[in-house]
């Protein structure tokens, strides 16, 4: 795709669609499908649920609300029968346009399908709804020892369901693992109504091929999931919390790679550059050396009995010649004060640039510093200011592009640097979504990561699971 088409897209936030209404009849079998105060057909009713983070909105040709299973496989029924484009939904903190509603399809929300519906500690497992928050199922998991591991910065409004349809991780992703990896197994509607579970109940099981992998990270686009039986991790005895401070991100970048060589994986390992701390200075109330290139956030978890050593391991890896300091949070208020700077990155940098461009990239930990290096020189050539930050530990990097759309000079810049950023990426062996999806944001760029063959056979499953191409329509894949 060239550079001139990538630019066209990417400053088209503002979707038009051009499909008629509704028709009378597929109103009518909706309402059925969905039952009584189900429905929402209204322009102003509906359009709350017209838009996610990307920014980009489209009105949608309807709301719908599911509170069960079968009221679900029968709302896809009705849109398979009526050719009705239908965009799964759970609370919209999507960045990549992935719950936007193209064409005036109808919208599924699961904000009423909400329920815990087992926490089975015996078993190390819960079972959910997907319109259950994540801090919602944390908490309810909490109280009986357990968590699951799975912790975006949005925990306490995106769903599960959200989390299971993009892969979503967050800071605990490094030790514990991805929902691709804590979840047993799923119940869920295909493209054509029919209702099928994937997985077992048991953390060993080769029967068949892994359907339940397959629909995670699949963006509504193969099925809707309508429930989750999710591995829990118990709670560990202690957790402590270091903060290193560098003279350079390469120096930072070169002190990840020591971290992840050695034995000790850390709970957490978060990355900030220098352009990302002089954002939050103002919202933090830490105090950051002057001279700092870049900091590490970094948690090591376990039995008490060895957390004194686990921690002095990694400190030691930690210690890169560009090191200027490592300091341990000796209180509750210390960690909390660590982690709000950064949390506080992302409302600062919406602050100082509303309509950046953010892409959640990853590569191979070893790549981290030649990835650093490449997104510095890349901010020079292209006069884009570049900053960095995220799950350093994955090599799952946050790159911000603060750019400001109504300057076309600027924005002709920043897509050509942010085909460049991903040219880097792929080079390195990276991917081009670590954590945020594809959606629409990336759709267009993937194949430059996805092979030919690759591609035809994902729209071969694509078609076996959604034959009429109802469910996210233009949404993943592009087409071929």
């Amino acid at each position: 795709m060239s550079v001139a088409s990538a630019a066209s897209r990417k400053s088209s936030r503002f979707l038009n669609t051009s499909a008629s209404d509704l028709t009378p009849e597929a109103v009518a079998a909706l309402s059925e499908a969905a039952g009584s105060g189900n429905l929402l057909t209204e322009a102003a009713d509906c359009w709350p649920y017209a838009y996610d983070n990307s920014r980009r909105q489209a009105s949608p040709g309807a709301v719908v609300f599911a509170r069960t299973h079968d009221q679900v496989a029968a709302i896809v029924s009705a849109c398979n029968h009526h050719r009705i484009a239908l965009v799964s939904r759970g609370s919209g903190t999507g960045t990549t346009g992935a719950t936007v509603p193209l064409d005036h399809a109808v919208v599924l929300s699961f904000e009423r399908m909400n329920r815990i519906l087992v926490i089975d500690s015996d078993n190390r497992m819960a079972t959910v709804e997907p319109g259950v928050t994540n801090a919602q199922l944390q908490a309810a998991a909490g109280e009986q020892g357990f968590f699951w591991p799975p912790d975006p910065t949005s925990a306490a409004v995106c769903t599960v369901g959200g989390n299971l349809a993009y892969n979503s991780a967050g800071p605990r992703a490094v030790k514990y693992g991805t929902p691709r990896e804590n979840t047993l197994a799923l119940r869920a509607v295909t493209g054509s109504g029919e209702s099928i579970r994937t997985g077992s109940m048991t953390t060993k099981g080769v029967v068949g091929y892994d359907l339940t992998r397959l629909l995670i990270g699949s963006e509504g686009t193969l099925a809707v999931i309508t429930e989750a039986t999710l591995k829990l991790t118990p709670l560990s005895e202690t957790r402590r919390t270091l903060s290193a401070s560098y003279s350079s991100i390469h120096a930072a970048a070169r002190a990840v790679a020591a971290i992840m060589a050695q034995p000790v994986t850390p709970y957490a390992l978060e990355f900030m550059d220098r352009p990302a701390l002089e954002m939050v200075r103002n919202f933090s109330s830490i105090d950051l050396p002057e001279a700092i290139g870049a900091m590490l956030i970094i948690e090591v978890d376990g039995m008490a009995d060895g957390i004194d050593e686990s921690l002095r391991r990694v400190a030691e890896a930690a210690e890169d010649e560009g090191c200027i300091e490592i300091n341990l949070a000796e209180t509750p208020d210390d960690v909390e004060k660590l982690w709000k700077t950064r949390k506080s990155l992302s409302p600062a940098l919406r602050h100082v640039a509303p309509k950046k461009i953010n892409e959640d990239i990853a590569v191979p930990i070893s790549a981290m510093p030649a990835l650093i290096e490449g997104l510095e020189r890349l901010s020079g050539e292209h006069g884009i200011t570049i900053v960095n930050f995220g799950h350093a530990g994955n090599g799952n990097i946050h790159v911000n592009l603060l750019v400001n759309p109504d300057d076309s000079a600027e924005m002709q810049r920043a897509d050509a640097c942010l085909a460049d950023v991903f040219s880097l990426v792929i080079s390195l062996r990276g991917t081009l979504s670590g954590e945020h999806g594809v959606g629409l944001e990336k759709r267009d760029y993937i194949v430059q990561e996805l092979d030919p063959v690759s591609l035809r056979l994902m729209h071969s499953i694509k078609q076996q699971f959604d034959p009429n191409n109802i469910l996210n329509p233009g949404k993943t894949l592009p087409p071929i």
